[in-house]
């Protein structure tokens, strides 16, 4: 039976399933919590018979009575009340300032750092050529790597941009359409360097693309769930808030991010690396390898670390404005994503700091792993390159697990402004005793834009292996820059684009988690999603249930 209204509700055609929800009469909240109806209620009892493949549930339905009160204070407001007034945060405001003002520190020295080493460039800049060809340095990256992450910085700012597109035009499709454009990036790019005999390069992606392959056919069953809520994430972008306006903003700002870092790192290089260098002459420093080392260390921590604030920054904002439509949709805020972005930046601001420190700490580990692992294949050093493959996989699953409790936490922020770690506590815990992780499990979205962000990860990375073979720059001569050059092709890639789609993402996550809050605004005030949700899903009714 499931199956079956699954398979008929993902062959409905576009104009039936893009109906706005019926919104249901105003609700009144008093301070103790309670609803009042004006008018008639929603009869939850369509939908209050759990079965699972015919069945009932041989297990009684999650406790409801822990003490949350998550509703937002609609009370004593004539008109429509902001974004601080409906939902308001208990004392302290200001959480995890700590973290806050360490970020502001790195970002300070991140600064310092680019400051000293562009002057570096500069001064030299003659020796380093002003283009692709006519650089005098054989021993380091120089003007042609600055053009090259031009070239990766503008494919990934377009291509992130008409994704996003592609899955407002085609919502229905958008998940098959992903998973196909993942494979054959994966594969197109496994092939072409395997035919060049870079080995290493094609090896890692041949693995990961027939890895894909995998998971997308056992993604299949799960397909109808998750259309149902891409689509109610596209729909609500598309009336509530200015979820694109904040999504290209941020892309923007992603891609200014990038081709700051990419300049700083070809500088880096240009100011310290030893050899025949006139610029170790020049400005604060001497020149050695520790330098270079530690340096690129220290920008790429740093530049993992912005990055991720401004990706859950982005989040945040997005999540205030769907935490906004669940629990306000009949008398909604004023000035959501305003108020939604003074919160973020103010009060939320050491808590995005903590949770982003944490995945830029990971996510520069794997980094490190990653271009150590190229570095051993390529001196054929199978051993060393098995070993950091499976150190990349553990950390990879560590990445995952953070990344994982770290979307569900911002979002609760986003609405109550706690500190990052009861956030992350509260949420986990109530989102298990609701059982909501198994609709989380259900929903394909997030693997699906991981996908998509990684295809164009892909398509940098490529780009910038064959620009190095077709430009062939002295300092790449015996392609020991290779492994280095295209791995951080493929992290701007990666970055870019996965702020791009983060608002996609982040709406379904915070429906999910005010789900796990209040069920009970699910059922009376989105009945035809709730109704979708059971048709595609009938578990939906032991973990949303009144």
């Amino acid at each position: 039976m499931a199956g079956g209204e699954a398979n008929s509700y993902y062959q409905m055609p576009d104009g039936d399933r893009q109906k706005d929800y019926p919104m249901q009469p105003q609700q009144a909240y008093n301070q103790n919590g309670q609803q009042h109806y004006q008018q008639q209620n929603f009869q939850q009892q369509n939908y209050q018979e759990p079965y699972q493949n015919g069945q009932g549930y041989s297990q009684p339905p999650p406790n409801y009575g822990q003490n949350f009160n998550p509703r937002p204070e609609m009370n004593g407001y004539d008109n429509k009340p902001t974004f601080e007034q409906a939902f308001k945060i208990d004392k302290p405001k200001w959480n995890d300032w700590w973290a806050g003002l360490l970020f502001l520190a790195v970002a300070a020295g991140y600064v310092v750092v680019s400051g000293i080493a562009l002057q570096g460039y500069a001064a030299t800049k003659g020796f380093n050529g002003g283009g692709i060809y006519d650089s005098k340095n054989d021993f380091g990256l120089d003007t042609n790597t600055i053009v090259l992450f031009v070239f990766c910085l503008a494919m990934a700012m377009v291509l992130s941009y008409a994704y996003i597109w592609l899955a407002r035009a085609f919502t229905k499709q958008f998940i098959w359409i992903t998973g196909i454009i993942h494979i054959i990036a994966g594969f197109a790019t496994a092939i072409y360097m395997l035919s060049r005999k870079y080995y290493s390069g094609g090896i890692v992606f041949l693995i990961f693309s027939i890895f894909t392959v995998v998971c997308f056919i056992s993604w299949i069953p799960r397909i109808p769930f998750s259309v149902v809520m891409l689509q109610t994430s596209i729909d609500v972008s598309k009336k509530f808030g200015h979820v694109y306006i904040v999504s290209l903003v941020g892309g923007v700002l992603a891609t200014a991010l990038g081709a700051w870092f990419s300049v700083t790192l070809v500088a880096v290089y240009v100011k310290y690396e030893p050899g025949a260098n006139p610029a170790c002459s020049t400005g604060a420093g001497g020149c050695s390898s520790a330098k270079v080392i530690g340096l690129l260390v220290f920008i790429t921590f740093a530049m993992y670390w912005i990055s991720e604030f401004l990706k859950n920054t982005i989040h945040v904002i997005i999540s205030g404005v769907y935490g906004s439509w669940y629990f306000c949709s009949n008398n909604p805020p004023k000035n959501i994503t305003r108020g939604a972005a003074r919160r973020s930046l103010t009060y939320s601001f050491g808590s995005i700091s903590l949770g982003s420190l944490v995945v830029a700490i990971i996510n520069m580990l794997r980094q490190a792993c990653s271009i150590a692992r190229q570095q051993e294949a390529n001196s054929g050093n199978f051993v060393a390159n098995i070993a950091l493959c499976v150190l990349q996989c553990l950390i990879g699953i560590l990445d995952w697990a953070v990344q994982f409790i770290n979307r569900y936490a911002f979002s609760y922020i986003a609405l109550y402004g706690k500190g990052y770690i009861p956030a992350a506590k509260a949420t986990w815990t109530l989102i298990k005793d609701r059982g909501i992780d198994a609709l989380v499990n259900e929903c394909l979205i997030g693997p699906v834009l991981t996908q998509g962000a990684t295809a164009i990860a892909y398509l940098c990375a490529l780009l910038a292996y064959l620009y190095l073979i077709f430009t062939s720059p002295a300092y790449n001569s015996n392609g020991e820059y290779t492994p280095v050059v295209v791995a951080f092709a493929f992290l701007i890639g990666l970055q870019i684009a996965n702020i791009f789609t983060t608002p996609i993402s982040s709406g379904i996550d915070t429906i999910f988690v005010a789900a796990a809050f209040d069920p009970q605004v699910m059922i009376t005030e989105h009945p035809e999603l709730y109704a979708k949700m059971v048709a595609t899903y009938p578990h939906v009714q032991q973990a949303i249930h009144a």
